[in-house]
């Protein structure tokens, strides 16, 4: 709830802020609050959009998010217009791009596009600064093995291994479940903490080691790592122990 109230307080402020730098530009000062206003939902969508880019092919994760912002981006500068449109007709002005003093610079894309990358960059840091700050604890998962349901906390689980139609998943204490949930499933519900190194295997970054350049050890196992995820693999598991370090 905390955490949420900072966000929101941010917002705020970051909307007063580009008011007052519209206000510069000859709109009174509820007309640029309203134009600032405009710049939230394309902060909303790069968080929620880029959010659920993948990095673990780096080139596609590069070009998809370059293709996320240029859209927000196109609909930031319609926001905008549209906006401004608005407001002027509301100053009973019919013909508008024949209003003298309407400030160009701010149907600038270049402009807007400045504007926008601040305000992600700033939300995006902000937001994971309050992710360690206010860090939630990791609830345990149940699921069914067996025709038993299973509690476990994520840091009890070493790795997961697909079988056919079924994972197996191994934990602390020699302790093994299988379960029909497929491994991509179990990857979304694991979240971060958790990397897929094979099509067949996902692992744990606590218990993870780098073997070789093609495999990896967990505790005593040792699992391939597949060429479509040596790369993620071998920056998520190097970054990972050289911060442990």
């Amino acid at each position: 709830m905390k955490k949420t109230l900072i966000i929101l307080g941010l917002w705020v402020a970051a909307v007063v802020l580009i008011a007052a730098l519209v206000v510069s530009m000859g709109y009174s000062f509820p007309e640029a609050l309203f134009i600032g206003v405009q710049f939230l939902p394309g902060v909303l969508a790069a968080r929620y959009f880029l959010s659920k880019i993948s990095f673990r092919n780096k080139s596609a994760g590069i070009r998809d998010a370059i293709f996320v912002m240029l859209a927000i981006l196109v609909a930031e500068i319609a926001l905008v217009v549209m906006a401004s449109i608005i407001i002027v007709h509301m100053r009973h002005i019919v013909i508008w791009w024949q209003y003298d003093d309407y400030p160009e610079t701010l149907f600038n894309p270049v402009f807007i596009g400045m504007v926008l990358a601040l305000l992600i960059v700033g939300d995006t840091t902000i937001s994971r600064f309050l992710d360690r700050r206010f860090l939630a604890p990791q609830k345990p998962i149940r699921f069914v093995s067996e025709r038993k349901t299973v509690s476990l906390h994520p840091d009890e689980i070493l790795y997961i291994e697909s079988n056919d139609k079924e994972v197996t998943v191994y934990a602390t204490e020699a302790r093994r479940f299988r379960n029909k949930t497929g491994i991509s499933q179990w990857e979304n519900l694991l979240g971060h903490n958790f990397l897929r190194i094979h099509r067949s295997y996902l692992v744990n970054t606590a218990y993870a080691k780098l073997a070789s350049p093609d495999t990896v050890t967990v505790n005593t196992a040792e699992l391939p790592i597949s060429r479509k995820y040596k790369e993620a693999a071998h920056y998520t598991l190097s970054s990972h122990h050289n911060n442990l370090g």
